[in-house]
């Protein structure tokens, strides 16, 4: 409950500072354009404040963060994944591999499970058959000039 409510505040909170920002006054600088005092908000004193309203909503933004993170954090359980696997409880000898029966045929008639291809060798360098007939003589050295 606690979360829920902290996270709709950080919700409001950031909305209101997208808000502020967005009201403030362009000071210059920023690629030629500069704001002129043709703007509703041009006192210095709204500056200030839109100032120190971005400020406290800036800091309570990240106020907001922490205490998220640290309350998730501690609702969630000190225990890690490794606590929660139980780990030591584990029997070494279960975890042998057992060895893999060939294929049968399923019952119903249903196709029988996919197996990989047995692996060949080609070498271009050794002609078509390698496998069957490795070369008699070595090639011959080229002539020399």
């Amino acid at each position: 409950m606690l979360l829920t409510l902290l996270l709709v505040l950080e919700i409001l909170v950031s909305l209101a500072l997208v808000g502020v920002v967005l009201l403030q006054r362009s000071e210059g600088g920023a690629l030629g354009m500069g704001g002129g005092p043709s703007g509703f908000m041009t006192a210095r004193g709204a500056g200030d404040l839109l100032t120190r309203v971005t400020w406290i909503l800036g800091a309570a933004f990240f106020i907001l963060a922490l205490l998220l993170t640290i309350l998730s954090g501690r609702q969630s359980g000190a225990s890690s994944v490794v606590d929660r696997l139980k780990v030591d409880a584990i029997d070494p000898s279960t975890l042998q591999a057992k060895p893999q029966q060939p294929a049968q045929a399923p019952p119903n008639g249903a196709p029988a499970p996919l197996q990989a291809p047995t692996p060949t060798v080609h070498n271009p360098f050794l002609g078509q058959d390698s496998a069957a007939q490795a070369p008699a003589t070595a090639p011959a050295a080229p002539p020399q000039r």
